[in-house]
């Protein structure tokens, strides 16, 4: 089985990209969606013995956890500890249902890839990317979102141009939806030399 790892900057596309995987048949591990899930699961508790008061009825509440960490570096190392190892346990017993029922490719969404060392995890790397004005426009027009906090989140990303040199495939957003739908299956095709969706897995 071929483990496809996508990454790209926030406000890039990746999650519209991850869901043209999905829609192409290819198993999909959702990194935030893990996240969410975990912050109400088995995550939570250690979160609170660390951030004290961010913890609501069993579930973190992200806006309090995200004033908590905001310009502390420290304080978002300790965070990244906890989840870190979390998601990653998750994501393997992922790959290994998927390769005890036989897909031939399966997708880790990953938004830290590089970040983190995760390249080791994966045998393909895919980078999500759209022009710089674009992405300002999208993140900013997400609620809650300030100048302040973009510049804050993009500090601790590795460059998109980086990214892209260290790719093994680019999905351009900004050419629009239908190019980048495309561009996923070529790659899907390129992958699974062609077969049906169904024999993806």
């Amino acid at each position: 089985m071929i483990v496809l790892g996508l990454t790209g900057s926030i406000g890039m596309g990746k999650s519209t990209t991850a869901r043209m995987f999905r829609d192409a048949g290819v198993p999909v591990h959702d990194s935030d969606e893990t996240v969410h899930r975990l912050y109400a699961g088995k995550a939570a508790g250690l979160i609170e013995k660390r951030f004290p008061g961010v913890v609501h009825d069993g579930v973190v509440d992200r806006e309090k956890l995200a004033k908590a960490v905001l310009g502390q570096p420290d304080a978002l190392k300790d965070l990244e500890r906890i989840v870190h190892p979390l998601v990653r346990a998750d994501a393997d017993a992922f790959l290994e249902r998927h390769r005890q029922e036989g897909a031939r490719l399966a997708l880790l969404d990953i938004p830290l890839l590089f970040e983190t060392g995760g390249e080791d995890r994966v045998d393909r790397i895919v980078v999500v990317t759209a022009p710089a004005e674009v992405q300002r426009k999208r993140v900013l027009a997400r609620a809650g979102m300030t100048e302040e906090k973009f510049e804050a989140i993009l500090s601790r990303q590795v460059p998109d141009a980086e990214k892209r040199r260290r790719a093994d495939y680019i999905i351009d957003t900004g050419q629009g939806m239908d190019a980048a739908r495309r561009r996923v299956a070529e790659i899907v095709d390129e992958l699974t030399g062609g077969k049906p969706r169904e024999a993806v897995g």
